[in-house]
């Protein structure tokens, strides 16, 4: 059996190294997971060194004593005791969380490696060695151990879903499956790299106007519970005839019930939640949803458009590999998530079993613009990788066109909602304020 020399850390702080015999790395992970030890680095020892007699280090026993003895004193007894410093780094070492950064500069550097002609194990084992963040790097040497049992990348990044995305996973399955690896990772980075550039577009959009949406909304609250009675005190207190806005009493005595009877629209909001959840979680209730995304307005046609682009993509790989095209998409079908696409693949992949156009069901969806589907049929009575490869640069040349539409047409939406509230706090807090400023009630009072 190979040996492997590890390094691990036990839940007390102890740094714990040892040599031992296992069957693959894969084992060996397990096994110190489940005695509560977090490997560090784990190092298969070359055959020539296995035999040489080597003296034992001081402080380390074998592995069946750190089986027995992690979880007690004895273990760190034996060591240096921790500083606080040390304990808290330690701490925020193991805690620290895995950023989208962490999984970008991951699929970048693995798929230069991939274009060196790395294989997976030694472009792993290279990442894995310069990988600062400790989760990270525990869930890398997870998949090297995979790799190494012989088994797909994909398979362990799935145990990951909530590091990896759904779509990143699928892609690197794809390459897997296909043999395109590589190009796989290139879609991946751009994938990743697209993404965290349009979050960012939304978000410097977004944050700012829903700040001063609810810096209004908390401003017309505040206005209608103090500033509004104590207008309508000075008033009483005067005896003037004049009133406030219709407005300002409707939306005042709106807020005092609101208040007084806080319970009726939690619960109501409770329950209406509840019910979207429960039927979003059924079937018919997840395809409808999924149907609302590709035609919701402003961000309905950009989802369809980057699933599609997604989906022609994976396809392309795989026909360029030599799949059949029932193959290639019934490979290329994980990378898209949406009901309502994978419905129209399934009709797609049916319509080859029976001989009829697997591009048919796709132009009967409605969702497909004409050109995409025409460039499709083309491509199968000429060259389909080819016409695919046109398509694929002439979707992303519309995806580019859509964002753009977004990011002019976003700020016009934020600003319309803003423009809403900020005319609804004028009319119901700030006249009313104006009209005490102005001092016209007093005329009123003394009957002038």
């Amino acid at each position: 059996m190979p040996t492997y020399v590890y390094k691990a850390v036990t839940r007390q702080g102890v740094i714990v190294r040892n040599k031992v015999e296992v069957a693959s790395r894969q084992y060996l992970i397990k096994t110190l997971k489940n005695n509560n030890l977090l490997p560090i680095s784990i190092e298969q020892m070359a055959y020539h060194s296995k035999n040489a007699p080597k003296k034992q280090k001081k402080n380390v026993t074998n592995i069946q004593e750190i089986m027995k003895n992690v979880n007690t004193t004895q273990i760190a007894g034996d060591r240096k005791k921790l500083t606080t410093k040390e304990k808290i780094n330690l701490y925020f070492a193991k805690t620290e969380k895995i950023t989208q950064r962490d999984i970008v500069v991951f699929t970048q550097n693995f798929y230069l490696l991939k274009k060196a002609n790395f294989n997976n194990i030694h472009a792993l084992n290279t990442i894995i060695e310069s990988t600062e963040n400790v989760s990270f790097r525990g869930i890398l040497e997870d998949i090297l151990a995979g790799v190494e049992a012989g088994e797909n990348m994909y398979t362990t990044m799935e145990y990951y879903s909530n590091v990896f995305p759904y779509i990143y996973i699928n892609m690197i399955k794809v390459g897997e499956l296909s043999g395109s690896l590589t190009n796989s990772l290139e879609q991946a980075v751009k994938y990743l790299d697209d993404t965290e550039s349009l979050n960012r577009k939304l978000k410097s959009i977004l944050i700012p106007n829903i700040i001063q949406f609810v810096l209004l909304i908390v401003m017309l609250l505040v206005g209608t519970l103090f500033a509004i009675p104590a207008i309508q005190g000075v008033f009483d207190e005067v005896g003037t005839e004049e009133e406030l806005p219709a407005i300002t009493l409707w939306f005042a005595d709106f807020v005092d019930k609101a208040v007084q009877y806080w319970y009726i629209p939690v619960l109501i909001l409770i329950a209406i939640v509840g019910i979207i959840v429960f039927y979003v979680n059924t079937p018919k209730g997840k395809y409808n949803y999924h149907y609302f995304k590709y035609r919701m307005p402003i961000f309905g046609e950009l989802i369809f458009a980057l699933d599609f682009n997604r989906l022609m993509k994976a396809m392309l790989l795989n026909l360029r590999n030599g799949m059949r095209i029932q193959e290639s998409i019934e490979v290329s079908k994980n990378v898209v998530k949406n009901y309502v696409m994978l419905s129209i693949i399934e009709t797609s992949i049916n319509n080859i079993l029976i001989g009829q156009s697997w591009i048919e069901p796709f132009e009967k969806s409605g969702l497909a613009k004409p050109m995409i589907t025409e460039m499709l049929k083309i491509g199968m009575q000429t060259d389909l990788p080819e016409m695919m490869e046109k398509l694929v640069e002439y979707m992303q040349i519309d995806i580019d066109n859509i964002m753009n539409k977004i990011m002019k047409a976003l700020p016009q939406v934020v600003y319309a909602i803003v423009g809403v509230v900020l005319i609804f706090f004028v009319l119901v807090v700030l006249v009313p304020c104006v009209q005490v400023y102005m001092g016209n009630f007093l005329f009123s009072a003394y009957g002038v």
